[in-house]
């Protein structure tokens, strides 16, 4: 059966009542959260929603795949901020400010960043919050990898004082509860900003599917000890991964978030693109394109830990075979 357009009540009110929890942030489950086919749908409704033809958003270089295109797709200009592995792939608020516009609508941010597993701390976001209130922009905060992080806390953007009535909140369960496949996400923003996303919402997906939103209201009510466990086992590949990968010769920093590692592979003079297609050809071991997230991306691999610890011993012994044969000298 179909469900509100909104999401299923229960779902609205268990997602404010863990919002609260967490975070002490109070949304009405009447008219301020939305649920939605996955966090992709809610970056597409946000920008569809937000953007007039020319503005411009402001956003991270590496980032999210989806970034760009809905941005575009809803008539909007992308403006990128190179985030590089010296300053562990964060933005600061400097650069940010430099790029603003008389067209600038928005900064959107994704904090655990896919690719990088970059994180921000909660001084270096107030910094880009303070930029934000000074030009009376919007915030779009990608916060999917929320609950996974290591030996930090996540800063949710939206407790920045003064920010949750100017930040576009954006969450699901398929990263923190293991969900993927069952699209569910949602956004917490003003009433007036999901009464617009709704809008489009309910004439093109309608609603999200049933059954994954009654998961999701399972998940809430009693997975929270799980998903602390899965976060125990994702430190532990982590940490796994990132030491694997520079004792074969592909220096990575520390991600402090998601379950990516970024590993630079500039060491073997290919390109990104070239490293993983002969990667998977030669040893079937796969891996992104770093140029596939942007021009930043460039020289480095995104490998995805979210697997056995066997298949990660495996695929770093099958690289370290890769490396040694076309380590350039």
């Amino acid at each position: 059966m179909y469900t509100s357009n909104l999401g299923m009540p229960e779902l609205r009110q268990e997602l404010s009542r863990h919002l609260k929890n967490n975070y002490n942030l109070e949304y009405d489950p009447d008219s301020e959260l939305l649920i939605t086919v996955g966090v992709s749908e809610a970056l597409d409704l946000t920008m569809r929603a937000l953007l007039d033809p020319g503005d411009e958003v402001i956003m991270p270089d590496p980032c999210y795949v989806s970034y760009n295109p809905c941005v575009i797709l809803a008539g909007g200009t992308p403006i990128m901020v190179p985030a590089n592995e010296e300053t562990n792939f964060e933005i600061s608020a400097t650069d940010i400010e430099a790029r603003i516009t008389s067209q600038t609508k928005a900064i959107l941010i994704g904090y655990p960043a896919n690719p990088t597993g970059a994180v921000m701390t909660r001084d270096k976001l107030a910094q880009i919050a303070e930029v934000a209130r000074r030009h009376q922009l919007l915030v779009i905060s990608d916060e999917i990898y929320a609950k996974l992080v290591y030996g930090v806390r996540h800063a949710c953007f939206a407790t920045l004082p003064g920010m949750k009535e100017s930040t576009i909140l954006l969450g699901g369960f398929s990263k923190s509860y293991a969900m993927t496949g069952w699209r569910i996400g949602y956004a917490a923003a003003p009433k007036e900003t999901i009464a617009s996303m709704t809008k489009i919402h309910q004439y093109t997906m309608m609603c999200a599917p049933t059954m994954g939103q009654v998961a999701a209201i399972e998940a809430l009510k009693s997975g929270e000890d799980s998903a602390t466990e899965m976060v125990e086992d994702y430190n532990r590949r982590r940490l796994i991964i990132i030491k694997g990968l520079n004792d074969i010769g592909l220096p990575c920093f520390e991600p402090r978030g998601a379950f990516y590692a970024f590993p630079s592979i500039k060491g073997t003079g290919m390109t990104s693109e070239e490293f993983a297609e002969r990667l998977l050809i030669e040893e079937k071991v796969a891996v992104v394109p770093g140029s596939a997230f942007g021009q930043c991306g460039e020289g480095y691999v995104r490998c995805c830990y979210a697997t056995s610890l066997a298949d990660i011993d495996e695929a770093l012994s099958r690289m370290k075979r890769f490396v040694a044969k076309h380590r350039m000298v």
